[in-house]
């Protein structure tokens, strides 16, 4: 497998240093049936991105506005940053 040029390409982060490493190392190795694992990959992510479930919640008119104003920098619905973060939270990813 063809080396990554070092000087073209630095990683974002550890973890992505880390893929890379595990790539040049050649421990990647193609799946059985390619078709049956895309498949259940897009099942996962339409799984992970369904909403289907609403709730009603009452912000203080200064948290609104703050967040109508992030998910506009963002640009991103008001409610999608909100399910995000709820999301991120839930994850652990966002402490």
């Amino acid at each position: 497998m063809k080396k990554f040029d070092k000087k073209s390409f630095e990683p974002l982060d550890s973890e992505e240093k880390e893929l890379m490493e595990s790539i040049e190392r050649e421990e990647w190795r193609p799946v059985d049936d390619l078709n049956q694992e895309k498949q259940k990959a897009i099942e996962a992510v339409g799984n992970t991105l369904k909403k289907d479930k609403r709730i009603n919640l009452r912000l203080s008119q200064k948290d609104y506005h703050q967040i109508q104003i992030r998910a506009i920098k963002e640009g991103i619905p008001y409610q999608t940053l909100i399910s995000s973060i709820v999301h991120k939270y839930l994850d652990g990813s966002l402490h």
